[in-house]
């Protein structure tokens, strides 16, 4: 253990000063991936899938240069989007087969869908409710057949549902229900249904090894394996009846943090992921697996207040979900900083305490992480890829492509 804990602390080390040396001609802030870090990343998730293909979320990524470079390799096979206006973007870009994740209401978008033979076959769209079919079909602008795919519940329901655990998605539960909806889609004039999606983010998107939260840990592992079991009985059953009306291409699930779960199942044809790609703080809290952290940003010292005190400018930004701390980036490197709790991750400026602060001078970077994946990539216009210690690519986010989509 001791010998563990010293070659992290020496390879911390060692990223800080190769980073410091690649970017000494930027100015903070900035943001980079670490290729190799990204990759081993990429690998270690090809080799938790066991073989079934890996769905790129491209929320969790933001940045089509490292959808393309990811999706060059082996093990991993279409991109999950999250607006419809992203999905048609990434298909007018070249990529063939783009799984929109998320329900839409964007008129226009579908009025183009629906006029463009491209576009329509490289698209599916995500329906669980007979009023988006209204919707799609007040919008429409051509004849083209639309490519769906339906959305299983997964959350975990006790007690007669009185207790729920899982994030409130669809509203199609059971075999009955995706069976019924998917009879009602398939005999619509303009619709195939060819996919299932079942994102069971209780699972994927809970750590259940929580630092100095043993308590709570223990229950989330109960929690998840309770969950675990009903959820492939159920999924298992929601298949075998939707193929009795539909011939289905795929069946999704999953995410970084369920990976070696979800495709244990046999009724799975895919598994989802993103996250675990960039590796941010959240995605730290897992036992089953371990990331390494590819996506930084840097903020710039720009005063010293007193003994064992810097400030850096801005930082503060808070990842979505339920406000708490969780949701802020942490200072990664130098190791040994913390916020000051009176004042947090600031707008403008973050003051920051620890003994690391004596060695920092007005000017050095200190380099954080954020608490979610691709949110990042909305506060930086581009990524500077690093391999070793050079930036060898300096690419675009979606935002410095002129592309919010949100």
């Amino acid at each position: 253990m001791a010998t563990d804990l010293a070659s992290a602390v020496s390879g911390a080390v060692s990223d800080r000063s190769r980073y410091d040396r690649a970017t000494a001609h930027l100015d903070a802030p900035f943001a980079i991936v670490d290729l190799a870090a990204f990759d081993a990343n990429a690998a270690d998730l090809v080799r938790r899938a066991n073989g079934k293909p890996i769905r790129v979320a491209s929320k969790s990524v933001r940045c089509r240069a490292l959808l393309e470079r990811v999706l060059a390799t082996e093990g991993f096979a279409g991109i999950m989007s999250f607006t419809l206006a992203e999905s048609i973007w990434l298909a007018r870009q070249g990529f063939t087969d783009v799984l929109l994740a998320y329900p839409s209401a964007d008129r226009a978008g579908f009025g183009e869908l629906t006029d463009d033979p491209k576009l329509a076959g490289a698209i599916t769209v995500l329906l669980d409710d007979p009023a988006q079919l209204d919707l799609i079909d007040s919008s429409r602008e051509g004849s083209e057949t639309v490519r769906v795919c339906l959305e299983l519940d997964t959350s975990l329901e006790l007690f007669g549902g009185r207790v729920r655990f899982g994030a409130r998605r669809s509203p199609l539960r059971t075999p009955e229900a995706l069976g019924g909806f998917a009879e009602l889609v398939q005999n619509r004039p303009g619709y195939r249904v060819v996919g299932l999606m079942a994102y069971e983010g209780h699972i994927a998107g809970v750590g259940d090894r929580v630092a100095g939260r043993p308590v709570r840990s223990r229950l989330v592992r109960m929690m998840q394996t309770r969950a675990r079991a009903e959820l492939a009985e159920r999924r298992a059953a929601v298949v075998r009846r939707l193929r009795q009306v539909a011939e289905l291409e795929f069946v999704n699930g999953g995410g970084t943090g369920s990976v070696e779960s979800t495709v244990a199942e046999s009724a799975v044809t895919e598994v989802a992921a993103g996250s675990g790609l960039y590796q941010p703080r959240l995605f730290d809290n897992y036992s089953s697996f371990r990331g390494r952290p590819a996506a930084l940003f840097a903020q710039p010292v720009v005063r010293r207040p007193g003994v064992g005190a810097v400030t850096v400018l801005g930082g503060g930004y808070p990842a979505s979900g339920p406000a708490g701390t969780d949701r802020s980036p942490v200072p990664y490197l130098p190791e040994g900083l913390r916020y000051d709790p009176q004042e947090g991750a600031g707008e403008v400026q973050t003051p920051l305490l620890g003994a690391a602060a004596d060695d920092l001078l007005i000017g050095d970077r200190v380099w954080f992480r954020h608490a979610k994946a691709g949110e990042l990539c909305e506060r930086f216009a581009e990524l500077h890829l690093v391999e070793g210690d050079r930036v060898v690519e300096t690419v675009p986010t979606y935002r410095g492509e002129g592309r919010t989509f949100l």
